[in-house]
């Protein structure tokens, strides 16, 4: 059965994914650059901060030093987020009428801690989660699609792994959870339902997610 759900923060708790889509187009724009979203979108999501600012000097030739520029997009998104961060759509009623008080529960996301704290202030996240939330620095700074983090999470929570749900909107998370050896729902939330193939369920909306027993074998 399932003692615990994972839950991923951009695009499963916060609908926030086309704030990021912004985020980068701002970003390029700054520099006289079109953002390709259908290009970029697929390999940035999930990624740490550096890296996502690696995969844009290396798709669209930015120049300059990575460490400036993870500064520069974190102040870009982070205006945003103070402005208009919200719930992903049938969050809060899933939590509280399938989840609290049912099973364990943590947020485990590779989003910067400062960012986490701004969307906290603004919507109370912590109100479902207290302080159970987990990032890569919990783990060395391993980010997804390493298993690193949703393993660290199911110690902190007391589940084995093979008991662990988690909420994902990305391949990359997914990958991540399918190698921590725990099932996986895909939320179509910010790719389309064929990109996210290798979760053991993929749904719509939370709207359509029925939390089981245990899950059939992945085929």
């Amino acid at each position: 059965m399932i003692e615990a759900i994972l839950f991923d923060c951009d695009g499963v708790v916060l609908d926030s994914e086309t704030i990021w889509d912004r985020c980068e187009a701002e970003f390029l724009r700054r520099r006289g650059v079109a953002l390709d979203l259908a290009r970029t979108k697929p390999l940035i999501t999930g990624l740490g901060q550096r890296a996502s600012v690696l995969l844009l000097q290396e798709q669209y030739g930015v120049a300059g030093d990575p460490d400036a520029l993870v500064t520069e997009r974190l102040e870009i998104i982070r205006g945003m987020f103070e402005r208009e961060v919200r719930f992903t759509a049938g969050f809060p009623e899933f939590f509280e009428g399938k989840v609290r008080g049912r099973y364990a529960t943590c947020i485990a996301t590779s989003m910067p801690e400062e960012l986490f704290a701004v969307a906290d202030r603004r919507l109370g996240i912590s109100r479902f989660f207290d302080d159970r939330v987990y990032f890569p620095t919990h783990v060395g700074g391993r980010a997804k699609p390493e298993p690193d983090l949703f393993l660290y999470a199911a110690g902190q929570l007391g589940a084995p792994p093979d008991r662990c749900l988690v909420l994902e909107d990305s391949p990359r998370g997914i990958e991540a959870a399918r190698r921590a050896g725990m099932p996986v729902i895909g939320l179509a939330t910010t790719h389309e339902k064929e990109m996210l193939g290798e979760a053991d369920w993929v749904v719509g909306s939370f709207g359509e997610i029925e939390l089981p027993a245990r899950p059939n074998p992945h085929p």
